[in-house]
């Protein structure tokens, strides 16, 4: 997501509002991070996620689409170039509308894979999500006009392996985190897609939205990071921001850390919800002041009272 506050996201009721950001449009030539690794950045535009190319010897793997049916056609476009007459393979970090709500432009011409709790989290909140997104501006509703969603061809639990020929992907669920069907892709051992669990420079997504969603666990969230930095890989691409190194990983699991601590010490001393929001505010905007989106700040320390 990361974009900037409405009044109701004041409320932990919605996410915040971006009716003033540019059209949500994946753009650019994709651009070689690693050998057969390809991303086609997100130039920091709310609402538009790094999309991953993977290429080997006769396959190829997609990893998200961007939000809505002509997002996911200009992805199949890219891919279907740097694969040639490879086999296309499509899978999602995430159930969120910017990752997957393009899926559709891929039916028949990839095989599409998600891990089976994004799947059922897609089939139980996909629709709410597509209301709730095309509120946010008229230029997101523009692009979820025409969203279908379709059933992925393949689902695993656990761990899928992809040999693409001389390259292979693995696909791990790791959820519940920042969703209930967190999906990593790690390449060679190398290049990790990270989705929304890592985002570079921008303030953490904990879509905690009472009535829409309160799955995220941000503790759970913790873990997954420890896990993934004992991954070690070299080259990490976020769900959001610039492609960086490992890390990225551990500056977005002490920021979680801190708030973590710093809930536990604000509720302990009887600080009510909306004291302890304002207090962590100006305390991680100081401490954190190169990030963008601030205004996830609250919805993160939201979740951990939530959870204590």
């Amino acid at each position: 997501m990361g974009v900037p506050e409405s009044p109701s996201a004041a409320a932990g009721q919605a996410p915040p509002d971006i009716g003033s950001a540019p059209a949500p449009i994946v753009r650019g030539e994709p651009v070689q991070v690693a050998d057969g690794v390809f991303v086609i950045p997100d130039g920091r535009v709310p609402i538009v996620p790094n999309v991953g190319i993977v290429v080997g010897e006769h396959a190829a793997l997609v990893v998200d689409t961007g939000v809505g049916p002509r997002n996911g056609a200009y992805v199949l476009d890219q891919a279907r170039r740097l694969a040639d007459d490879r086999r296309l393979y499509l899978t999602t970090t995430h159930f969120h509308p910017e990752h997957g709500f393009g899926a559709q432009a891929f039916q028949g011409a990839a095989t599409i894979i998600y891990n089976r709790a994004q799947h059922e989290e897609l089939r139980r909140k996909g629709t709410a999500y597509l209301d709730m997104f095309k509120g946010l501006s008229e230029r997101v509703a523009a692009e979820l006009a025409d969203v279908e969603f379709v059933d992925p061809d393949v689902t695993y639990e656990g761990e899928a392996r992809i040999d693409l020929g001389g390259r292979t992907a693995v696909l791990r669920e790791w959820g519940p985190a920042h969703t209930v069907g967190d999906q990593t892709v790690l390449v060679d051992d190398a290049v990790l897609f990270g989705g929304d669990l890592i985002e570079t420079r921008m303030f953490p997504i904990a879509p905690y939205m009472p009535p829409y969603d309160v799955d995220v666990d941000c503790g759970r969230w913790i873990e997954v990071l420890d896990a993934l930095a004992a991954i070690g890989p070299r080259t990490v691409v976020p769900g959001h921001g610039e492609v960086t190194d490992l890390g990225l990983i551990g500056d977005v699991r002490d920021y979680l850390a801190h708030v973590r601590e710093r809930v536990a010490e604000l509720r302990s001393g009887g600080v009510p919800v909306e004291e302890a929001v304002a207090r962590l505010d100006r305390e991680a905007r100081a401490r954190w002041s190169t990030w963008a989106n601030p205004e996830w700040i609250g919805f993160t320390v939201r979740a951990f009272f939530a959870a204590a």
